[in-house]
C-alpha cells in the first residue's frame, strides 16, 4: 500500500446523504446533484438546459408535443445524472408551464418512462416558498427581505426574515410568456413595453399593498432572467464589485434595447442566445416590480427553487418536517378537536399497518397522507357540522399548505371529502403520481378510522382483531360488545354497503 492509499485510514468518516433536484421551469430545466454531509449542503454538479416549455403553451392552455419533446430530451439527459440514486434521495418539481397546461399528464406520463423518480406538479405558493428557502440558506440579511423570482411563465414574490417565509405569493406573468405576449416578432418599440409594463403593474395590484406595508431592509432577485437583467446594468461600470440595481439602470437598459430595434440586434457579450430571446419580457417584468413595489435597489443571488428542494430534503432529513407545521397551524386556525383528531390518526394508522402488505400501498406519501387526511378531517367544521367533509375539503384544497405539493394537497382533499356519507366513484379525481384503486384504499381506512371513533370518547373501543385480504377488510369485535352498541352497529352495516363504490368488501363479525 502506498502512502497515498493509505493517507486516509485514521480519517473518522461522516454519514453522508447524496441527493438531487430536477426543476422542470418554463423556460429552463435545472439539475442539481449534492451530498449532504453533517447537516451541510455541498452541491456536487449542475445541468442547466433552455427549453423553453411555455412556448409551447397555447391560448387554451395544452401544451404542444414539440415543446414536451424538447423538455423529454432534456430529461433523457437528466437520466444520465440521476443513474443509481435512491428513489428517495430524488425530487422532481414542475412550475408554471405544468401547473396550466390540460395535457401535462401526457408529459408527466412520459417522463415515467424515462426517470423513475415522480413528477411533482407544485403550487404558485410552494414554489415561492421553495425559493425563499434557497435564498434564505445562502443570503444573510438583518431583518425582513423580499425576494423575486422572474420564471418562464410566473413571477413568485416572497417576504421573510431569516429562514421563515411570512408571505408568499406567484404570479401568472413571465419571460417567455410575456415576451411571446407583447414582443412576438422581435419589434422593441416603446409602446411594446409600454403595455407590457403596464399588463404585469395591474398583475400586481393584487400584492402591492399588504408587501409594501410588510417592508423589508433588502430585496433580493434570484432567476437566470434577473441574473442577466443584473449584468447587463453593471456593464461599462468600472468597478470591480456588483454594484445593486436600480429603476434608473433598467429604464436605461431599456432606452438600449429600444435603440437595437430588434430582439436579433441585441449584441452583448454576456448576453447568451437562448436568454436574449426572452429577456425584453423579463425586463418589463422587473421594471413594472420596481415600480409597483417601490423597490429602491435590488441584489442578486444565484440560490433558487432547486437550491430550495435540496435544502428542503436536507430538512426533512434532520429536522422536524414543514408539514407538521402547516398542520398546526390549519388545526390552530380552524379550532380542530385536536384530542378526536388523535383518536382518529390512531385507529387510522393502526388500520393502514394492518392494511399496507395485503394492499400494496408501496407509495411512501401514503402513510403520511392518511395521516395528515386524519388530523385536519374536521378542519371544515367550523364553517358548518352539517356537511363537514365538503366544508374540509374545500379548506384543504384551496387554502395555502406550505410544504405539500399540489397533488398532495388534492389527496388530501379527496380523503377528507369521502371520509364519510355515500361515496361516488365518478367525482372522485384522477392522479399523476397516486393509482385510483389505492386512494380508494385509503378512503376506505380514513371512513373506519372515523366511524369507530364517532362517540368521540378515549377508551371507548375494545381490542379489535383486523383481518386484510386484497379485495377487503375484516373487523372482528369481542363477543357481545357490538350489541351493546345497536347504533354502531347499524352504521357499521350501512358502512359495508357504501364500501361497493370502493370495490372493496367490509365484514363485520
Amino acid at each position: 500500500m502506498t502512502q497515498h492509499e493509505s493517507v486516509f485510514d485514521t480519517v473518522e468518516s461522516r454519514e453522508v446523504n447524496k441527493v438531487a433536484a430536477l426543476d422542470i421551469g418554463s423556460n429552463s430545466f435545472h439539475l442539481v446533484v449534492a451530498r449532504i454531509v453533517a447537516g451541510s449542503v455541498q452541491i456536487l454538479h449542475r445541468v442547466k438546459q433552455k427549453v423553453r416549455l411555455a412556448e409551447g403553451l397555447d391560448d387554451d392552455n395544452i401544451l404542444s408535443d414539440e415543446a414536451m419533446e424538447r423538455g423529454l430530451k432534456m430529461l433523457r439527459i437528466v437520466a444520465e445524472s440521476l443513474r443509481g440514486f435512491e428513489p428517495d434521495s430524488v425530487r422532481i418539481v414542475a412550475t408554471h408551464t405544468l401547473r396550466k397546461a390540460k395535457n401535462a399528464h401526457h408529459f408527466i406520463n412520459a417522463a415515467k418512462d424515462i426517470l423513475p423518480y415522480p413528477v411533482e406538479v407544485i403550487s404558485g405558493v410552494e414554489e415561492a416558498r421553495l425559493i425563499y428557502s434557497g435564498v434564505a440558506h445562502t443570503n444573510h440579511a438583518d431583518g425582513q427581505q423580499l425576494v423575486v423570482d422572474i420564471g418562464g411563465g410566473s413571477t413568485e414574490f416572497v417576504i421573510g426574515e431569516g429562514f421563515n417565509p411570512l408571505i408568499c405569493r406567484s404570479l401568472q406573468m413571465g419571460c417567455v410568456s410575456y415576451t411571446k405576449r407583447f414582443f412576438p416578432d422581435g419589434e422593441l418599440k416603446n409602446k411594446s413595453f409600454d403595455l407590457a409594463i403596464t399588463a404585469a403593474e395591474q398583475e400586481l395590484e393584487f400584492i402591492q399593498g399588504k408587501y409594501r406595508k410588510l417592508g423589508w431592509v433588502q430585496c433580493i432577485g434570484t432567476s437566470g432572467t434577473i441574473r442577466s437583467l443584473f449584468t447587463l446594468c453593471q456593464q461599462d461600470k468600472p468597478n470591480d464589485h456588483d454594484i445593486p440595481v436600480t429603476l434608473k439602470s433598467l429604464r436605461n437598459l431599456m432606452k438600449q434595447f429600444i435603440g437595437a430595434g430588434h430582439i436579433d440586434k441585441l449584441n452583448y457579450p454576456d448576453l447568451t442566445e437562448d436568454r436574449r430571446v426572452v429577456i425584453a419580457g423579463g425586463l418589463a417584468i422587473l421594471v413594472a416590480v420596481f415600480k409597483a413595489l417601490e423597490i429602491d435597489t435590488l441584489v442578486y443571488s444565484p440560490a433558487a427553487l432547486r437550491e430550495g428542494v435540496i435544502y428542503q430534503m436536507e430538512d426533512e432529513l434532520h429536522h422536524a418536517d414543514i408539514r407538521g407545521r402547516t398542520a398546526s397551524s390549519l388545526a390552530t386556525r380552524y379550532d380542530v378537536d385536536t384530542a378526536q383528531a388523535t383518536l382518529v390518526l390512531n385507529t387510522s394508522l393502526n388500520l393502514f399497518s394492518h392494511a399496507e402488505k395485503a394492499w400494496k400501498l408501496k407509495h411512501h406519501d401514503f402513510k403520511s397522507m392518511l395521516g395528515w387526511a386524519a388530523l385536519l378531517h374536521e378542519v371544515g367544521i367550523q364553517i358548518n357540522s352539517r356537511g363537514v367533509q365538503r366544508h374540509s375539503a374545500y379548506i384543504l384544497a384551496n387554502v395555502d399548505m406550505p410544504g405539500f405539493t399540489q397533488e398532495q394537497q388534492e389527496l388530501l382533499a379527496t380523503l377528507v371529502r369521502f371520509h364519510r356519507k355515500k361515496v361516488r366513484a365518478n367525482d372522485l379525481p384522477n392522479f399523476n403520481l397516486y393509482e385510483l384503486a389505492a386512494v380508494k384504499k385509503l378512503i376506505a381506512l380514513l371512513r373506519i378510522g372515523a366511524l369507530l371513533n364517532i362517540k368521540r370518547q378515549e377508551g371507548f373501543l375494545p381490542d379489535i382483531e383486523i383481518d386484510v385480504d386484497k379485495n377487503g377488510l375484516s373487523l372482528t369485535f369481542p363477543k357481545d360488545w357490538l350489541e351493546e352498541k345497536p347504533i354502531l352497529a347499524a352504521d357499521l352495516v350501512r358502512e359495508s354497503a357504501y364500501w361497493k363504490a370502493l370495490d372493496l368488501t367490509l365484514s363485520i363479525k
